[in-house]
């Protein structure tokens, strides 16, 4: 038996503001999404690489103010690729702690990001 890694789920309230974040300034491509009927919440899967994330407009699926802690190489890089954007609403820094590099970016939806790179 094999146990494949978790898919966290998002709360998200806005599918421009899920985009703008996600798609535009993290790299995210939508893989798909869902609305029972058009004027109901979306769900839908993003990825960037084989990181996968599930963001949810339907209340209940998730609390806003989740953390997905994500282990990333090379931190220097990610860092670089999104100073590069200067995204209105972020720009994160490296934060050095004795067990990890740290780089933390909150959704617009009270969601965190927390990028983890071994210390040097």
């Amino acid at each position: 038996m094999r146990l494949s890694a978790p898919i966290p789920v998002l709360r998200s309230f806005s599918e421009d503001k899920a985009r703008e974040f996600y798609v535009e300034f993290l790299g995210f491509t939508m893989e798909w999404g869902h609305r029972f009927e058009p004027d109901t919440p979306l769900y839908m899967e993003i990825r960037r690489g084989d990181l996968v994330l599930h963001l949810s407009e339907h209340h209940g699926d998730a609390a806003p103010g989740s953390t997905v802690i994500v282990r990333v190489d090379d931190i220097d890089a990610l860092h670089a690729e999104l100073s590069a954007k200067r995204y209105r609403y972020a720009r994160p820094g490296i934060i050095e702690q004795p067990w990890a590099r740290e780089m933390t970016i909150a959704d617009p939806f009270g969601n965190r990001l927390r990028f983890h790179a071994p210390p040097q």
